[in-house]
């Protein structure tokens, strides 16, 4: 089965909702969303993030930043890369409020940007690299940030950049199996107290 890569459109805003969640949650019971949009309902979840791909303000969740990966026809997985220039902390929180967001998610937020970390101004940011159970293995990943580093490499980018959770394993070995390497990483006793993680690394590849 041959894999295609597509620009997603706003019309796949369903399964990447499906994906932000899994990529939020990471083996974790709650992951940021279920803390920003203060519900444990999976379907109220899906309607908030759905909305938020769509939102007028483009934060980094918008659907234009995503490539989607398609077997059969089916999306399996996705992939989102941004501007950190452009798709800033102040338009992230735009878009929250755009789909009903209550003040509180500025606390929320502001533990996980306590873990401040030494992010490159000339890198593009990738986010969300995710894939159905079943499809693991088959490509999906590689293929994706085959495609995203070569359309970042098209707009004069030789830097990109992710962040993960320490102690997510397994997408630190696939992120260094992808080529990146580790170049920050920052504990934090507030984001350990709320998600079980102790913090955040900065992993980084050249291109």
């Amino acid at each position: 089965m041959s894999i295609k890569i597509r620009q997603a459109k706003v019309e796949d805003a369903p399964f990447l909702a499906q994906m932000m969640l899994q990529s939020s949650r990471a083996g974790k019971k709650d992951g940021l969303f279920d803390l920003i949009f203060e519900t444990e309902d999976d379907k109220i979840l899906l309607e908030k993030l759905e909305r938020l791909a769509q939102t007028e303000a483009k934060s980094h969740c918008n659907y234009r930043n995503f490539l989607i990966a398609e077997m059969d026809g089916k999306s399996v997985g996705t992939l989102c890369s941004y501007e950190p220039r452009k798709a800033t902390k102040e338009i992230f929180i735009k878009a929250l409020q755009e789909v009903g967001c209550s003040d509180s998610m500025a606390d929320t937020l502001a533990i996980v940007y306590e873990c401040e970390l030494d992010v490159s101004r000339t890198a593009l940011m990738f986010d969300f690299m995710e894939e159905l159970d079943g499809f693991i293995d088959v490509g999906v990943l590689k293929a994706l940030m085959q495609k995203s580093l070569l359309t970042a490499r098209l707009k004069g980018y030789s830097i990109a950049q992710t962040i993960i959770e320490i102690g997510s394993l397994e997408a630190e070995l696939l992120y260094k199996k992808l080529g990146f390497r580790v170049v920050d990483e920052k504990e934090c006793e507030r984001y350990k107290e709320t998600f079980g993680r102790n913090g955040l690394k900065l992993l980084s590849i050249e291109f």
